[in-house]
């Protein structure tokens, strides 16, 4: 009997997204015929095909784009005739243009279709006031469609049964095999240096002028960013460190040497960075928004901030003291629900109770 097709389209394949992307399609492929239709953006690494199984195979969709457009039109037309030559069993929509244009392409009946949000554009505090409705009506009116929504996170959840009682979640998980490997296994947390870090894009979402705010206030400590962006301008204080684009394993590599995770973002859907962050046994210091605040209890395996001095304060304790307790909680609950095992079985079992139903 023929392995069954999956088929995954995805416009926003860079930073966390394509990180769980490669992590998903690889585990899934040793069951089932796993097709990616993409489209690259800039913090995509070069050599992503490397990242994939030889076994997954890859479409470039040309029409994807990350803003509303002409072009929207085409990717409609594009991606179904994507559908047709692929003819999967299985189609899972991933972030918000796809999810958009995917559920209006496909109607669901003869083929199960699911969305995967990664994060509502809607939740976005960068855009204006009509503009998240715009999106929300958006979202709203394409739950209508015969379509089930799986949420990376409970946040992310809570979020989706407003708009269709169509929904489940499965929490993001990382592949730790993968970590050890551009790692080679070393004990992160032998590492007790007192720099703080983050990894992702400088864009409004991770709040680059908190993360200054907070590197200003504490002038004798370091601060890394791994990573770069659009708002690079607004990281000023000294002591802040901005390293540029890192491919994954560097990046891994760079943040193994850190002591202190901090994630000054104004929403999310479930980070990746904060998971891995977790496995590496560095103390995370995050800001209380859904997606951190569903993965973090604060004291007990990371530290919750709502202000500037918050955050100041609770790194001022951490640099006398980092609790292994702390660490040690966050690391167990990565190992024992936020890894990708957990997350490929999940899918799967929706994946095969779909096709029995159908």
């Amino acid at each position: 009997m023929r392995e069954k097709k999956v088929l995954f389209f995805v416009e926003a394949m860079g930073g966390g997204v394509f990180t769980y992307i490669t992590s998903l399609a690889n585990g899934l492929s040793e069951d089932f015929d796993v097709y990616v239709a993409y489209a690259v953006r800039k913090q995509t690494p070069i050599n992503y095909k490397d990242y994939f199984n030889k076994n997954v195979h890859l479409i470039k969709v040309n029409n994807f784009t990350r803003q509303i457009s002409i072009h929207d039109i085409k990717a409609f037309f594009e991606i179904k005739k994507i559908c047709k030559n692929v003819n999967p069993d299985i189609i899972h929509l991933h972030s918000a243009k796809a999810g958009v244009l995917g559920r209006w392409a496909f109607n669901g009946k003869n083929i199960p279709v699911f969305y995967t949000p990664h994060g509502y554009s809607f939740l976005m505090s960068n855009i204006s006031p009509f503009k998240k409705k715009l999106y929300r009506f958006m979202e709203f009116i394409s739950a209508k469609r015969n379509c089930t929504t799986i949420s990376c996170s409970v946040g992310e959840n809570r979020e989706t049964q407003k708009l269709t009682s169509r929904a489940f979640h499965v929490d993001n998980g990382i592949n730790v095999k993968d970590i050890d490997a551009v790692l080679n296994n070393q004990d992160s947390n032998k590492n007790k240096s007192k720099v703080v870090f983050t990894i992702g894009r400088i864009s409004t979402q991770k709040g680059p002028k908190v993360f200054n705010k907070i590197a200003e206030s504490l002038p004798n400590t370091k601060f890394v960013w791994i990573g770069n962006g659009e708002l690079r301008s607004q990281l000023t204080s000294p002591n802040i460190e901005v390293t540029g684009w890192k491919n994954r394993s560097e990046a891994l590599k760079l943040a193994s040497k850190y002591g202190i995770f901090l994630l000054t973002s104004k929403w999310e859907g479930l980070p990746i960075s904060l998971l891995e962050s977790m496995y590496m046994k560095k103390v995370c210091v995050v800001s209380n928004v859904s997606g951190n605040n569903n993965v973090i209890v604060n004291k007990e395996n990371g530290y919750l901030c709502n202000s500037i001095d918050d955050y100041a304060g609770t790194i001022k304790r951490l640099l006398v003291n980092i609790p292994d307790k702390v660490v040690d909680n966050a690391y167990e609950d990565v190992i024992t629900h936020y890894n990708s095992t957990v997350m490929e079985k999940s899918y799967a079992d929706i994946y095969r109770e779909a096709l029995k139903e159908k």
